[in-house]
């Protein structure tokens, strides 16, 4: 059967699956940890709001605050558990994919997904004890995580792309699918909670995983290409790869000019300084719409999620047309930066439902950043050593991500008796990091094209003229 070199089928499925639970495992624990902490069944109303008046003696203000103090360390738990494992499982997978193939940071990452989807649909049928989740975390952690999958799935992209600009908006399409379709599971929860309880979307969600998977090992082409000269060369092919898996990120570094480093390492800490803030501020949405004086309930919640997707459709839009009228990448990647800080803003005074879903609107520019900068620096970095780049980058963004959920949700734990908004003022704040080094950036340049760089051909083998590449060009006018 032919094989496609498109990854894009993966990345929509993988975002649908997992976009369809993302939002059910917050309300799944919270109302878990509802019974467990009050004795009563969990109030469901029919209104949009579920905080009602009630002639009951139940302060259900306490219990509120009480359940979203343990849900929040209850969700730390889990994501610092599985940090590390990921971490490691990461950054060797990837820059292993240089050698040994990019199929395996996409298909590995998958079947991790599947444990984790099938745990929750097994402890939601036979209600069985809700920090067994915390340990289908770990395991499924073992098998790389997001920033496997995606760190593979850019990787694998990049080996395809002749130039800067097919690489941004590729990169930037990527964005975009798992926006749209993330959107699509997310506007549908709350009705399929509504009418099918959870199991089914758990369900779903694990079909959709085998799917996803069955297409990644028997339809996706591998992009790097390993010659068969027998036995005695695949031992040292394989002792050489395991050798690079170990040290690749190094080696790739290592064989870069200062001004590259120097460049590399401040993009990277825009990269990961911009994801802390970004992701630590966006995971307590959820939260934040099921607390006092919000109290959304799952139809609320899944319109809500399914809002805030489209900043990936919008930004992906964003970015063609901005890259299409030559607009300099940091101006673009600036334009992304403010649009986080003013919506974290006016996110931390939302106390209506109308406010929640205008608050969206500032932030629809919000993932601009990420594909500008990934574009960024795999410029720099030759074609045979992206996974070595996307490694480095995928290791940073899991661990910003896992430590920035963990410090947002400790901080909200601690300020949620008297101003829950305070960890959207937070991650506003902290938008002025990557602000700053952006300055850095502007000021010394982004202009590397007359670097010595290594030798590159794509799968097909076709070299690239670096003089005909338009990738030489500067990217700061």
């Amino acid at each position: 059967m032919k094989r496609l070199y498109l990854v894009e089928p993966v990345v929509a499925l993988y975002a649908f699956s997992s976009f369809l639970i993302y939002p059910l495992v917050q309300q799944y624990i919270y109302r878990r940890l509802w019974q467990q902490l009050t004795n009563t069944t969990y109030p469901i109303s029919s209104n949009s709001s579920r905080c009602v008046p009630s002639n009951s003696s139940i302060n259900h203000t306490d219990f509120h605050k009480e359940v979203q103090k343990q849900a929040s360390l209850f969700s730390t738990y889990s994501e610092l558990l599985s940090t590390i494992p990921s971490l490691i499982v990461t950054l060797l997978l990837v820059a292993y994919s240089d050698r040994g193939g990019r199929k395996i940071t996409i298909v590995m990452p998958l079947i991790g997904s599947l444990i984790y989807a099938s745990t929750f649909l097994t402890v939601s049928f036979f209600e069985l004890n809700i920090y067994l989740l915390i340990g289908s975390s770990f395991l499924s952690s073992l098998f790389g995580g997001l920033g496997t999958f995606l760190g593979g799935c850019f990787a694998y992209i990049a080996d395809l792309c002749k130039n800067e600009r097919q690489r941004t908006l590729r990169m930037a399409g990527v964005d975009m699918m798992i926006g749209l379709l993330s959107g699509v599971a997310a506007i549908s929860t709350g009705y399929f909670l509504r009418a099918a309880g959870f199991n089914w979307p758990f369900l779903t969600s694990v079909l959709c995983q085998c799917l996803t998977l069955l297409y990644a090992i028997f339809i996706l082409e591998e992009t790097v290409k390993t010659p068969d000269d027998g036995d005695i060369l695949d031992e040292s092919r394989r002792r050489s790869a395991l050798k690079y898996m170990v040290c690749g990120v190094y080696q790739t570094f290592s064989g870069l000019s200062s001004k590259c480093k120097v460049l590399l390492a401040l993009m990277m800490f825009i990269f990961t300084s911009f994801s802390f803030a970004y992701v630590g501020g966006i995971s307590l949405v959820t939260l934040y719409e099921l607390n006092e004086p919000l109290c959304w309930n799952e139809v609320l919640i899944g319109y809500g999620s399914a809002l805030s997707t489209t900043v990936f459709l919008t930004s992906f839009a964003g970015v063609s047309v901005l890259t299409y009228c030559r607009v300099p990448q940091l101006l673009i990647v600036l334009l992304g930066i403010m649009s986080v800080a003013s919506g974290m803003i006016l996110l931390s005074f939302a106390k209506t439902t109308v406010l929640m879903f205008i608050v969206r609107i500032p932030m629809l520019l919000s993932i601009m950043p990420f594909p500008v900068l990934r574009s960024m620096m795999s410029k720099n970095i030759s074609k045979s050593e992206q996974g070595a780049l996307f490694a480095c980058l995928s290791f940073l963004e899991s661990l910003t991500n896992n430590v920035s959920s963990g410090v947002f949700n400790s901080v909200y734990a601690a300020t949620v008796a008297w101003y829950p908004g305070f960890v959207f003022v937070l991650a506003a704040g902290l938008c002025l990091i990557p602000l700053s080094a952006l300055g850095v950036v502007a000021l010394i340049g982004t202009d590397v094209s007359s670097e010595i760089r290594r030798p590159e051909t794509f799968p097909s083998g076709e070299a690239i003229n670096a003089e005909d590449d338009q990738e030489n060009q500067p990217l700061l006018s």
